[in-house]
């Protein structure tokens, strides 16, 4: 017999507990042992939950229980769930976390702590993805060249409806959050840091890199419009909130935000709440993972996976899956030596020249510009909609600050990066 103890149980423990009693048939059959969830935490032990489990306020009740064998942290947060699962781990047990904050800033002191003992993760990432076994595992024979993810539900159910109907951010915002697919307070995922997150455990596995949210460039979607859906149109793109990860030499970019996706591509097909993981190896090529990335029962599925695995007696030692480090060294890129086509959308006087002077600006950086459409604008503006061939983040940025500084710019510049 496994016994399980949840610390978190919210709508994912609730699936969880429910998961293990439906298909409990198949799961002690797969796991060859009966597993029973035999305490819970919660915040408000009066709150209801349809299921029947004992329920604690204390976390320490779990971690610290010489009957519980796995320790499952669903709690959220960051300081507060790392001395927990420390204190777990301390204790001998096996831990299992859908706790991606967590991960993005602990998971490499989380990994020397837990030594041998089994840490699984796999719901940290994607929800139902198996994306973490996928990269750990079935990968482990590839160089990772890139890694390019839709890993937040809600950002994309949001631009995929503002694609669809040529609605505003604001309006589909609010019916997303009026259907449940955003919180009421949106910002981690409009934001891009919730995809960050993701991000970065991917990268420990894939690269082996220890870089925290603050090292690598993060944008949300707020400032896209109906007019950058035009340009995506007019050629042959989507656009996406993209998580890349992408090796050049001993270096590995990597940054989360709004990308203009060429629609023949695979990640470019993925739409609503849905996500979707490519991963690109220099064996096998490119691999494409797709499935419900958040929701209780997505995310139970996920956890429940690696308590099987536990209770076959499966260990994945280190937990990043690193045994030594590569000898290449990998290192994360500067955000200043991204390389990207981009994509700009300028407000300007509608006049002789301007476009002369655009490009002029561009030239002194050594920025080409690919395609072009102008759409008219209020009292004589224009707007144009300019696509760049591959340059260097810090040159774009340059050349924005400049054109910036221009009379005939009427509002801040807008940027989103193509992906190509």
């Amino acid at each position: 017999m496994i016994n399980v103890g949840i610390i978190g149980v919210g709508t994912v423990g609730t699936s969880v507990v429910k998961v293990l009693e439906k298909n409990r048939d198949i799961i002690s059959a797969r796991a060859g042992k009966e597993i029973q969830v035999v305490k819970g935490v919660v915040r408000n032990l009066e709150k209801k939950r349809n299921i029947d489990i004992p329920l604690t306020t204390d976390p320490f009740e779990v971690t610290d229980d010489p009957n519980i064998d796995i320790v499952v942290e669903l709690m959220g947060g960051v300081e507060e769930a790392y001395e927990v699962v420390q204190r777990a781990l301390k204790n001998k047990k096996a831990v299992v976390t859908a706790n991606k904050a967590l991960l993005a800033y602990h998971r490499y002191e989380l990994q020397q702590l837990a030594g041998d003992i089994p840490f699984e993760f796999e719901a940290s990432v994607a929800g139902g993805i198996p994306i973490i076994k996928a990269l750990r595992e079935g990968l482990s024979a590839n160089h990772i060249d890139a890694i390019r993810g839709i890993m937040n539900g809600t950002c994309n159910y949001i631009l995929t409806k503002m694609a669809n109907e040529g609605a505003e951010f604001s309006a589909i915002l609010k019916e997303a959050q009026e259907l449940g697919y955003a919180e009421a307070d949106p910002t981690f995922d409009i934001e891009g840091y919730d995809a960050a997150h993701k991000l970065l455990i991917l990268a420990s596995i894939a690269y082996g890199i220890d870089a925290k949210p603050e090292d690598i460039l993060i944008e949300g979607i707020t400032k896209i419009n109906t007019l950058d859906f035009e340009f995506a149109n007019e050629f042959g793109y989507s656009i996406k909130l993209l998580t890349i990860a992408k090796k050049r030499g001993n270096e590995v970019e990597l940054r989360v935000h709004p990308t203009l996706v060429p629609n023949e591509q695979m990640i470019a097909k993925v739409d609503g709440v849905m996500n979707g993981v490519s991963v690109i190896g220099d064996v096998v090529g490119e691999t494409m993972y797709y499935g419900p990335g958040a929701g209780g029962d997505a995310t139970a599925s996920a956890v429940v996976s690696n308590i099987i695995d536990i209770a076959r007696g499966g260990k994945c030692s280190p937990m990043l899956g690193f045994k030594r480090p590569l000898e290449s060294g990998m290192e994360l890129a500067s955000k200043d030596s991204i390389l990207s086509n981009y994509y700009l959308r300028l407000l300007v006087e509608d006049r002789p020249g301007i476009l002369a002077k655009i490009a002029s600006i561009f030239g002194e950086y050594n920025i080409s510009i690919e395609s072009m459409l102008q759409k008219p604008g209020p009292d004589r503006l224009a707007h144009l909609l300019l696509s760049t061939h591959q340059c260097q983040e810090s040159e774009i940025h340059k050349a924005l600050n400049e054109i910036k500084q221009q009379a005939f710019l009427k509002e801040e510049p807008a940027m989103i990066r193509i992906e190509v």
